[in-house]
């Protein structure tokens, strides 16, 4: 497994991250009611280690917070703390009330605790703000998240799905108060959605910012031809975003190059997203066997030019749906 800088800062993670977001209890709510309950999410975890994939990211709202426990049990099953970097984020609904969501300095100082709690641990990684919060102070949530690292909860800060005006924003508030920047921008990248390729990429390779992009096989779109079907595809809605008609020559362009190449069309998609210098590990959800194994192989696939002209040449513009 290969590891990279996150970014421009000193914390190296390998190349492929596991996405969490699989894992987790689904009676207890949320919108991942398709999540794998702990006893189906163990084999994940210990190939995860086996393979040499030691980033793993989950938030407080996955599942309501029984991802971040299943996550902190595996690792003391599967790995030592200090072997794994360990990411969760917090601003979306844990409770009602005040510091229930949020980015206000009630919000975070109690999420991070509750988190680790969860996790089993009393320190994270990589602490992310899941969104940009409109209703409080850049201020406030950017002199908070340095108390946490400078409390030692959280060692870097990373930051998910927002405009590129709002993340250049606080990161100079950050530059302006003397606080913690963040080194990580956690964001929506496939072939089926290139917007942050517009402003976003721009200004992460300026400021020395790693993506580490979500969905980056747009909910398994690309991984199979546009006609097929699964069951998960129909109850899951964030994979409704990407149920996009126009798509489908795109999709056909990953079968295309995926055919000549004699390998399955997941491991082309993803080889696509890792060719792009800003990004530096995407996180790769799993819920069956292969999913990972196609991730690991994906590092190995070098694209010719001539098929990424292919793979690129029928995009159209879309709205970004993460934010």
């Amino acid at each position: 497994m290969d590891h990279v800088r996150l970014g421009a800062s000193g914390l190296k993670v390998s190349r492929i991250g596991l996405g969490c977001m699989s894992f987790g209890d689904p009676a207890r709510g949320g919108y991942t009611s398709w999540s794998l309950d702990e006893e189906a999410a163990q084999p994940f975890f210990r190939q995860a280690v086996e393979s040499g994939i030691d980033f793993w990211d989950t938030a407080n709202s996955y599942c309501n917070g029984s991802s971040e426990e299943i996550v902190g049990r595996a690792i003391r099953t599967y790995a030592r703390r200090e072997d794994i970097v360990l990411a969760t984020k917090v601003y979306f609904p844990m409770h009602p009330g005040p510091g229930g969501s949020g980015l206000s300095r009630k919000a975070i100082m109690e999420n991070i605790d509750a988190s680790l709690t969860r996790l089993g641990t009393d320190y994270v990684d990589l602490y992310q703000i899941h969104r940009f919060d409109p209703e409080t102070p850049v201020e406030e949530t950017m002199e908070a998240l340095h108390d946490v690292v400078k409390a030692g909860k959280a060692r870097y800060l990373g930051a998910s799905s927002m405009w590129a005006w709002q993340f250049a924003m606080m990161q100079y508030t950050a530059d302006l108060g003397g606080w913690t920047h963040f080194v990580s921008m956690q964001d929506q990248y496939n072939l089926l959605m290139r917007e942050e390729e517009r402003e976003m990429f721009g200004l992460l390779a300026e400021q020395g910012v790693g993506s580490i992009p979500f969905s980056p096989l747009a909910k398994g779109r690309v991984t199979r031809p546009w006609g097929e079907r699964t069951s998960r595809m129909d109850q899951d809605p964030v994979g409704a975003r990407f149920d996009i008609e126009g798509d489908e020559p795109i999709v056909d362009a990953v079968q295309q190059v995926a055919a000549a190449r004699g390998i399955p069309m997941a491991q082309v998609a993803l080889a696509w997203v890792l060719r792009n210098p800003v990004v530096s590990a995407p996180i790769v959800g799993a819920t069956k066997p292969h999913h990972l194994a196609d991730a690991v192989a994906a590092l190995d696939v070098r694209l010719e030019d001539d098929e990424v002209a292919l793979l690129e040449q029928h995009y159209r513009p879309h709205v970004p749906s993460a934010f």
